[in-house]
């Protein structure tokens, strides 16, 4: 290193020449030679100082004198250890050199000097900006950073920290902040006219308040340095926060938020222009998604942005311009051309306001259409903003020039501050052609005129504000540049002391100086050397110019007509040196300064006000909401009243006189009304002509995404395709002829859905059936019966395929990057293959490979691949089958001669560890397993204890974080013969969840039938209780058995027919916005009874299940709507003609007649999978007389029309207190005092059932806030590995077994100082208690190595003294408490009468509720069962395993009911928990007999 630096300091810079030709003829060259090429080179504006980078060594150059001479940086040890550096955007003493590692250095005088600063301990973050300048203030700046711990997995933090002095003292600023941080003034220009309010405030993207999905990422902003905490949630759109911040930007004098959320690449994007009040900018009916827009130069008047409207791989787009305050977008021009890159042809003409430069593509039906198509791209130019349009015309031809996407060179593409100078390469004719077909043009009136400057295509550059324009030769080696004195109209050679193939051509930023500097190489290969060449025409006039030598007042911008022209209510001029002029222009480092004249007003300077848009024509502004009117105002409808035009002039623009649109105008009256409701529920039925309903999908808007459709595609039992977008009212065939046999959803983009057809052709929408267009996979479908179609989880057009390799009898497995456009092979021979989603793993794949890719070896290989198997690890040689969760891949292989399954488990995808199972829980064979899935680190899994069928039943255990070792949750769990089991979480609140057991294990064991009893958990399962029953049934009867009202005993308790039971696997009790909501069907007594039987009713529970109540006589289907607000049930299973909905959570019913004059029976009620719905649809047939010959039939019920239900409701999302409609809840446990779950206290929104409204579309779904963390107590905590619950409900060593070694665990961190010695308890994961008793943590250790860092942490051992102090003060303590028991005990007639019991450490529950004792469980997101992993024993050595179908995750997908019948139930297909939709059977036709089930996890995000 020190040989290497000192040869580049001392060899690598030197002077190879210094010609000087005569002072009129030529420029004075001077050529230095490097020894890697400089990156990244920059002038420091307004001075002759550049630097560059050498990103091979790590060096950073400097020069002072323009180019001349060159000079290594290392005043303070920079040398080697540079990773980049930065200039500072708005000040030009100042730049940054990034360190590797966490030294850093600053200049504050163009690199004279460098201060060494330290970041902190935290290093770069390689994604995102890792600085945010202030605008207006040098010395402050945000650097955003992250903090890694461990070894050779690092595990890395975002940690974002400032300064406000240049780096002299660097602070923490806030951490957890994937997103970055920036200052609210991000530009010079932003909040100008309030900079005392907004100088200090910055922005922040933090992490959920409790996930670290993207989608719920958070935007918090501070005035104080977040030094009061984590700063507030802004509000972005109607009053309320928005979740799924994901980036933010500071554009001219507005900052831009993006969002998204889950199930869409649509993006929101929310516009400031004083950092406090924001406005979600709409762009008409066009869609924003992510990573296909981009936001292109912009003025202080408006936005332009660009938006892919292609595929990406051959992309065009759509160009918008904004309003003032950026909330409205118009289309300004379509079809722009674009690359995959994100980059447009697209530039604004420098300093001249409303001139630009756009290539569009002429035939862009055919680019839409096909990949394979080449553009035909054609240039235009604006000189009214954009208003309208023309050819560029080089002399009667129309020219065309290469733009940005194709871009050559740093800076500007075709114009500089050089007044009216423009130029570029390109060609004329019909469109443009190949950059090396091109000539080099130019035009000194804006654009308005070009001639042709030089043949073939040139570097160029602008000097001296536009005397002097270089150019030199881009197509091959030369020996020589040209320049001109005249504007372009004659060129002249200069000779350079070396031929070079010229890579870069640049100047300093204002272009008023004679010195330019050209890099490029000289010879090829590994032979090329680099060179920088100085390029100085100072000297090359002999006079100054003077007075007579300028244009005074040449027009920046004429009309058709060569008059000046008008934006933004000014005329614009500048002093421009005249072209034939024999002088130099001495204002040096001076730019260009304007005369504006201003205009009349006409409408162009006017814009559509505040709750105004542009009506189709552009000719009018048209109200987006009803009006405000005086109070003695619109008497009659037939009125009109003095109110706003609807215009306003826009904002800066200087206009004088003329037109004033901005007057108030008469409005007609009924602008300010609204529609009333009709009162009414709205019912649409239609029938088709099917014997059942194949399939549905919802394909759900995210709530970023815009537009109010609410879409399904539904398959018939013909192959039938049908769209509604209107929540079944109507509907629409699509695909007319095309056989389509399944329909693919997009499980992680809702807007995408795929129709498969017996061979290769596949079609698509990713628009929610917008637009249909197709591909041929490169095969036919596979014959396997698995998922045809795999997608990537955060990336749309990542899609895996499974083909029919006929000629070699095997299914191969091809992948695509580009949404079918481009196909390639992955593996051949395989079974099926997966993305496996780690954040810092893109390309990820787990493949089921034959051996020797033959499935006729029937040895299934199990391998991943990081680089689509361009090279592959394999994993295991010989496995059943394996399934993928958030955190986990699961792998099932044969141990004990194939009788018996094995689980192991990884974390990061590379290592893998055998499960050990727990030592109190061993089942002689490990036949079969239902993994269900979590998003609290932990494993949970079903084992099988008996097999047998329709007497199954097992035992739930969880892992540790790793997925390796396990602990006892709950005995006798109900399960089915598919694998399924009797298992639920409640979604949307943590920790309740409830299962069916099974109660008489002997009974079953001998053949009898199941008794299956109801139990509920309110802490994630570590107790379990029955559930409390009402003591009145719906008709106001006693339930004979019950004593107390809500009162639960072994005899008489709440039990509901549960998941194993469901024809509609999509049916949940509760809905994921319905905060506290349940609703079921079961019966009071003993045991479970038949759902058919007379004593079955349907119940619902308000608070999450600690009170029931019974609603209606009988079984039930219910829906939930509008998050809850409407609650719809029809009868289960007989013919009717009316539904029951309630508006206040079950309290009272209302019949409803949906069907007059004819029985309909339906088999499922569905609304969109969040439940934010006002609308509902029954699916079903006619039944009886009347009926449409037994056709299927839909009914859409709207709700809309209710009057009850025709008000928005009001939130007041900063201060929930003050909302009228809502009210904050929070969710308790039954037995625990101060509504502690968790370790904290939780607020969520609820709606007031009596409030007469409906709710805001999005409503957070999530806890509002956390109001504080409790102390610890014993729910806060479970059992150990190796420990199980005891009868009094204390943890205890199973007999036999050693305690699990805490040491080894802790200690293999390298930055673990502590462990601690086992206890028998662990921390639930989910708990945030602090002090109080933690179980777990009760007598530390020191780490090997690690006593000096233990002691600083932990102190010193005790004295003698103050351990005496200590036990002389327990004693006392002691003695005090036992004397107040015995009093008590007197006082109150012995034990039962003190209150004891709720607090007692690891008291049974049996003593408060009457229910058993039940081990416990950790994960607050335990969903319904994810995979099923089952083989049945061998009883042979010539009997082949037989493993038994693995059923897909509850999100995903599965065909049910009975073909033939009258009606087979649709796949999953509604609920939130279902929303990311895993598909894993080909055709809902069928189901696998013999394949083992391992989906991805239904909570695996991006």
């Amino acid at each position: 290193m020190i040989l290497r630096n000192l040869l580049a300091s001392t060899l690598a810079i030197f002077s190879l020449s210094s010609t000087v030709l005569s002072k009129k003829d030529s420029p004075t060259i001077t050529s230095t030679k490097f020894d890697n090429p400089l990156r990244n080179v920059f002038y420091f504006d307004d001075s002759n100082v550049i630097l560059g980078h050498d990103d091979v060594t790590g060096d950073v150059y400097r020069s002072d004198d323009a180019g001349s001479t060159w000079s290594l940086v290392n005043d303070n040890d920079q040398s080697g250890e540079s990773f980049d550096v930065y200039p500072h955007p708005w000040d030009n003493q100042r730049a940054y050199i990034l360190g590797f590692g966490r030294t850093h250095w600053v200049t504050t005088n163009q690199g004279k000097s460098w201060r060494k600063w330290d970041s902190g301990g935290a290093t770069l973050r390689l994604n995102g900006a890792p600085f945010s300048f202030h605008g207006r203030d040098p010395t402050r700046v945000i650097w955003n950073g992250q903090d890694c711990i461990g070894g050779v997995f690092e595990i890395c933090s975002p940690v974002t920290y400032y300064t406000d002095d240049d780096f002299v003292h660097v602070s923490t600023l806030t951490k957890d902040v994937p997103g970055g941080c920036i200052w609210a003034v991000g530009t010079p220009m932003f909040g100008e006219d309030i900079a005392p309010v907004v100088d200090d405030r910055i922005f922040c993207i933090r992490s959920g308040k409790s996930s670290q999905y993207a989608r719920d990422y958070r935007l918090t902003v501070s005035d104080d340095y977040f030094e009061s905490g984590d700063g507030v949630e802004p509000a972005l759109e109607e009053g309320r926060a928005v979740s799924g911040i994901i980036s933010m930007a500071a554009v001219k004098n507005y900052i831009v938020a993006a969002a998204t959320s889950k199930g869409t690449d649509e993006l929101a994007l929310f516009v400031t222009k004083d950092s406090e009040q924001w406005h979600r900018a709409e762009f008409g009916q066009h869609r924003i998604a992510e990573e296909s827009y981009t936001i292109l130069e912009s003025t202080n008047y408006s936005m332009q942005v660009d938006v892919l409207g292609s595929r990406r791989t051959n992309a065009i787009g759509h160009l918008f311009t904004s309003n003032s305050n950026g909330t409205y977008f118009t289309r300004t021009i379509d079809y722009t051309n674009r690359n995959i890159f994100g980059n447009v042809d697209f530039e604004k003409v420098s300093i001249v306001q409303g001139v630009y430069l756009v290539n569009t593509v002429r035939n862009w039906k055919e680019v839409q259409g096909s990949v394979s198509a080449t553009k035909d791209v054609i240039s235009q130019i604006t000189f009214d903003d954009g208003r309208t349009f023309q050819d560029i015309v080089a002399g009667k031809d129309t020219l065309h020039l290469h733009s940005v996407t194709e871009a050559r060179q740093m800076g500007r593409i075709f114009s500089s501050p050089a007044p009216g100078i423009v130029m570029g390469v390109g060609n004329t004719g019909k469109s443009l052609k190949a950059y090396d077909a091109g000539d080099l043009y130019v035009s000194d009136d804006t654009g308005l005129t070009w001639r042709k400057a030089l043949s073939g295509a040139h570097l160029y550059e602008f000097g001296n504000q536009g005397a002097v324009l270089v150019a030199i030769d881009d197509e091959e080696p030369t020996g020589h540049l040209q320049y001109s004195l005249d504007h372009g109209n004659t060129w002249k050679k200069a000779d350079l002391d070396k031929k070079i193939r010229a890579k870069f051509l640049t100047t300093v930023p204002d272009s008023t100086t004679l010195s330019f500097l050209v890099g490029g190489t000289v010879g090829s290969g590994s032979d090329g050397e680099w060179y920088i060449s100085k390029v100085d025409f100072e000297g090359l006039h002999e006079r100054a110019c003077e007075k007579k030598d300028f244009e005074e007042e040449w027009p920046a911008r004429v009309d058709e007509k060569g008059n000046p022209s008008c934006i933004m209510g000014h005329q614009q001029f500048y002093r421009r040196r005249k072209a034939n002029a024999d002088c130099v222009i001495e204002d040096e480092f001076k730019d260009p300064v304007p005369v504006f004249k201003p205009c009349s007003c006409t409408k162009a300077d006017f814009e559509c006000d505040y709750n105004f848009e542009r009506s189709e024509d552009r000719e009018r502004c048209l109200p987006v909401a009803p009006l405000p009117v005086p109070e003695t105002a619109c008497k009659d409808p037939g009125d009109t009243f003095q109110g706003p035009s609807g215009w306003r002039l826009i904002p800066g623009n200087a206009c004088k006189g003329g037109d004033n649109l901005a007057e108030e105008v008469d409005r007609p009256c009924a602008d300010t009304i609204k529609k009333p409701p009709t009162g009414e529920i709205a019912v649409e039925k239609t029938s088709f002509a099917a014997d059942f309903f194949a399939e549905w999908y919802y394909l759900e808007r995210g709530t970023t995404s815009l537009g109010d459709d609410e879409s399904i595609v539904m398959r018939t039992s013909e192959q039938d395709i049908y769209l509604t977008k209107d929540h079944g009212k109507t509907w629409a065939l699509i695909l007319e002829g095309e056989p389509i046999v399944s329909i693919v959803p997009n499980p992680n983009f809702n807007d995408a859905i795929y129709f498969l057809t017996g061979s290769s052709k596949v079609f698509y929408t990713i628009d929610r059936g917008e637009h249909l267009v197709s591909f041929d996979a490169p095969k036919p479908p596979s014959k396997i019966n698995l998922p045809k179609l795999k997608f990537h989880p955060g990336y749309r057009d990542w899609l895996l395929w499974s083909g029919d390799d006929k000629a070699a009898s095997r299914t191969n497995i091809y992948y695509t990057k580009d949404r079918g456009d481009t196909w390639q092979t992955l593996v051949r021979g395989a079974r099926r293959c997966d993305y496996i989603h780690r954040s810092d793993r893109d390309e990820l794949i787990f493949c089921e490979q034959y051996q020797s890719e033959d499935p006729e070896t029937k040895t299934l290989q199990l391998l991943s691949s990081t680089n689509f198997f361009a090279d592959s690890t394999m994993h295991y040689p010989d496995i059943l089958d394996f399934a993928t969760m958030s955190e986990f891949i699961i792998v099932a292989q044969k141990i004990e001669n194939e009788s018996s399954l094995q689980v192991d488990a990884s974390v990061d995808g590379q290592t893998f560890a055998v499960a050990q199972f727990p030592r109190n829980f061993q089942v002689q064979h490990q036949q079969a397993y239902t993994v269900m899935d979590s998003s609290t680190h932990a494993v949970f899994l079903h084992v099988t204890v008996n097999p047998f069928p329709d007497h199954e039943y097992g035992t739930i255990i969880k892992s540790n974080s790793n997925g390796t070792n396990y602990v006892k949750v709950l005995d006798n769990v109900n399960r089915d013969t598919p694998g399924y089991v009797d298992f639920e979480k409640m979604l949307g609140l943590e920790g309740v969840a409830m299962v069916n057991i099974v109660s008489n294990i002997e009974g079953v064991e001998t053949g009898e039938k199941k008794k299956l009893k109801s139990m509920i958990s309110h802490n994630d399962g570590s107790d379990w209780t029955w559930l409390p029953p009402p003591k009145k049934d719906a008709d106001g009867r006693d339930y004979k058995c019950v004593g107390k009202d809500q009162v639960a005993t072994d005899d008489c308790s709440l039990h509901i027919h549960s998941y194993t039971e469901r024809r509609d696997k999509s049916t949940t009790f509760s809905s994921p916005t319905a905060v506290g909501l349940m609703m079921a069907v079961g019966n009071v007594g003993p045991y479970l009874e038949r759902k058919d039987g007379e004593n079955t009713d349907t119940f619902i529970t308000s608070d999450a299940g600690i009170t029931w109540k019974s609603v209606k006589k009988g079984s039930y289907m219910w829906e939930y709507g509008d998050q809850g607000s409407i609650i719809v049930i029809v009868p289960e299973g007989k013919p009717t003609r009316t539904v029951f909905y309630t508006l206040n959570e079950g309290d009272t019913w209302t019949e409803f007649e949906f069907s007059p004059g004819v029985d309909m029976e339906i088999s499922a009620i569905t609304t969109v999978p969040s439940d934010t719905s006002r609308n509902f649809l029954l699916w079903g047939r006619e039944v009886g007389p009347g009926n449409t010959n037994g056709k299927v039939t839909t009914v859409s019920l709207d709700f809309s029309g209710l009057e009850e239900r025709s008000r928005q409701c009001e939130l007041d999302d900063t201060h929930p207190e003050n909302s009228k409609d809502y009210y904050l809840w929070e969710p308790r446990h039954p037995f625990q005092s101060e509504n502690c779950l968790f370790g904290h206290v939780a607020q969520y929104h609820r709606k007031d059932k009596t409030a007469a409204c409906y709710n805001k579309p999005h409503i957070e779904a999530g806890p509002h806030k956390i109001v504080r963390n409790c102390t610890c107590s014993r729910q806060d905590f479970e059992c150990d590995f190796n420990y199980q619950r005891n009868a009094d409900g204390t943890c205890g060593l199973v007999p036999g077994y050693e305690q699990p070694d805490h040491q080894a665990e802790t200690c293999k961190d390298p930055n673990a100082d502590t462990w601690y010695v086992p206890t028998g308890y662990r921390r639930i994961p989910l708990s945030t208690c602090q002090g109080g008793q933690e179980l777990d943590s009760i007598e530390p250790r020191p780490c090997p190595g690690k006593e000096k860092e233990f002691g600083e942490k932990h102190g010193s051992r005790l004295g003698g003294v103050a351990l005496f102090f200590i036990v002389i003060i327990s004693l006392a303590g002691a003695g005090g408490v036992g004397y107040w028991v015995w009093d008590q005990y007197n006082k109150r007639g012995g034990l039962s009468g003190m209150g004891f019991g709720q607090i007692h450490l690891g008291e049974s529950l049996s003593s408060i509720s009457g229910g058993p004792a039940r081990s416990s469980s950790d994960s607050p997101f335990i969903t319904i069962p994810v995979a099923i992993i089952a083989a049945i024993v061998a009883v042979g050595k010539t009997l082949p395993l037989v493993v038994t179908s693995l059923f897909r995750s509850a999100k995903g997908y599965m065909p049910l009911g009975s073909r033939g019948g009258t009606y087979s139930a649709g796949p999953y297909r509604t609920r939130d928990s279902f929303a990311n939709r895993r598909q894993d059977f080909a055709s809902p036709a069928f189901v696998e007999d013999d394949e083992l089930l391992g989906d991805d996890d239904a909570e695996e995000e991006v």
